[in-house]
């Protein structure tokens, strides 16, 4: 381990998806499957299922401080799990199968406490996630290792959206709004990210750029849309496929036109972008996130590296 790169040890069901979902997290160096916290030496996979040894399944996590942060891995970590269970996840039961957090920086702990009881805030449950120090890890056997990697349809708690998810958008780097950065929005800006107003249908501005590159949220520069995902739906705003990631929107039910639609709203910000609708093509997935262009602002590919979004390039081309 060099001084510049960290590591953390995280415990969640099967160990199958927790490194598949871990692994791809930019800044994430190396993720290895093993058994954590048991006692036995060198215990096998049928010792940890059969045998009582008191191990977790758990993914050992190497990640580079500089490019993520320990909350944001686990803030992605509570998001594939249920924090609440007790020695089960999914269609797995047992002790082996509980949710952990093992730590060897004892600097961590404070960070992971701090986060588990922000998270608690969620739910009416107790939280369940085990926060301890590390006190052994052993490495599972190699057919364990980037199981899902080499068995794609292979069994996993984790939805197929999630694990397919980019999960590169850093959450430390972009900040909420402000007074000032407010003002600086335009009328129509203002109206529809803080005030949940619709723009006029065939705006140019976005709706009829298919440039490659990014779209940002207006108000605080967060990652939303690529343009690999944007298509022509004719309803005169901007229709996406998908987002950029899924943990970049928030949803809520609007009843306003009297009829019952999904608003969305961006992650860090909250602007109201839009809503989404089942109508889209089929091809990739049939939902179609209806944007206004005034709740985003567009980075070409070539500008993206002088901006800040360097480390997304590689999904644009």
């Amino acid at each position: 381990m060099t001084e510049q790169l960290k590591e953390i040890y995280l415990a969640g069901g099967c160990f199958w998806g927790i490194e598949k979902y871990i692994q791809d997290i930019n800044g994430v160096k190396t993720t290895q499957a093993g058994y954590a916290n048991g006692s036995i030496e060198n215990p096998t996979y049928e010792d940890v299922s059969n045998k009582d040894t008191g191990h977790a399944e758990t993914v050992h996590v190497v990640y580079d401080p500089l490019k993520t942060s320990l909350e944001f891995i686990l803030e992605l970590y509570y998001d594939v799990i249920d924090p609440t269970l007790i020695n089960k996840q999914g269609n797995d039961l047992g002790s082996q199968y509980r949710t952990g957090i093992y730590y060897i920086d004892l600097e961590d702990e404070e960070i992971i406490k701090k986060s588990i009881s922000k998270l608690q805030e969620k739910y009416d449950k107790p939280i369940a996630i085990e926060v301890k120090e590390l006190t052994s890890f052993y490495k599972a056997e190699e057919y364990h290792q980037k199981y899902l990697d080499k068995n794609p349809e292979g069994y996993c708690h984790i939805s197929k959206d999630k694990l397919n998810s980019i999960k590169n958008v850093i959450i430390d780097k972009y900040k909420k709004t402000t007074e000032e950065t407010l003002s600086k929005l335009t009328d129509i800006q203002y109206k529809v990210t803080q005030e949940s107003n619709t723009e006029p249908p065939f705006d140019k501005l976005y709706n009829n750029n298919f440039e490659k590159g990014i779209y940002v949220d207006i108000t605080t520069g967060e990652p939303l849309f690529m343009s690999a995902d944007k298509f022509e739906y004719g309803c005169g705003w901007p229709s996406f496929s998908k987002p950029i990631d899924p943990n970049v929107l928030l949803t809520k039910e609007d009843r306003q036109l009297f009829t019952k639609r999904t608003e969305v709203h961006s992650r860090i910000g909250n602007s109201h972008l839009g809503h989404i609708f089942n109508d889209g093509p089929e091809d990739r997935g049939g939902k179609r996130y209806c944007i206004n262009s005034a709740a985003l602002k567009f980075i070409s590919i070539d500008k993206m590296k002088e901006e800040g979004y360097g480390y997304l390039i590689e999904y644009i081309k």
